[in-house]
């Protein structure tokens, strides 16, 4: 069982904000109970306003919290200028330090990088296709490439003497 406590518990009589402080945090500890017991209501709500602030959709972050406050008048407080009203950062970390913000360019940098190396793969899949040769017909083009094995065929044979008296070993597996 949870009870709420005000600020002036055993100090003196709450006025209106003590028990609405009290019954704050009263929910916030009922919150956390009901995420530790995992209660699926308690999480899908609590992943509902992570999601929110990670796309810093800041009006539906305050609606899904367990205790909504208006947005504007804290913005208002902290963050006074118009275009704070949809920024992409918080007034605690700022638009150079935003934890959620670097998360966010990270995963898309991870995502270029994995492109990339989809794209090699590609592209190693089709060399290994066309039979792993670096020199090859050019076909259509009208110009010949002779392949290693074709060029030193062709160099063995015009040997005017023994490849061994100049020291030259044309191995057979080219």
């Amino acid at each position: 069982m949870l009870c709420y406590v005000t600020p002036k518990e055993h100090l003196g009589l709450p006025d209106r904000d003590d028990v609405k402080t009290g019954v704050i945090t009263y929910r916030i500890a009922a919150h956390a109970a009901d995420l530790a017991k995992g209660h699926p209501a308690a999480i899908e709500r609590d992943n509902a306003m992570s999601r929110a602030r990670f796309d810093f959709r800041w009006n539906d972050s305050s609606t899904s919290a367990s205790t909504p406050t208006p947005r504007a008048n804290i913005t208002t407080e902290t963050l006074p200028k118009e275009a704070h009203k949809v920024a992409h950062f918080c007034s605690m970390c700022g638009p150079k330090f935003c934890s959620m913000q670097i998360t966010r360019d990270l995963r898309e940098e991870a995502a270029a990088i994995q492109a990339r190396e989809q794209g090699m793969a590609e592209k190693s899949a089709e060399f290994l296709e066309k039979g792993a040769e670096i020199y090859v017909d050019a076909g259509s083009r009208g110009v010949r490439h002779s392949t290693p094995r074709r060029l030193m065929g062709s160099l063995q044979n015009r040997l005017p003497c023994d490849n061994q008296n100049f020291g030259l070993s044309i191995d057979s597996k080219l």
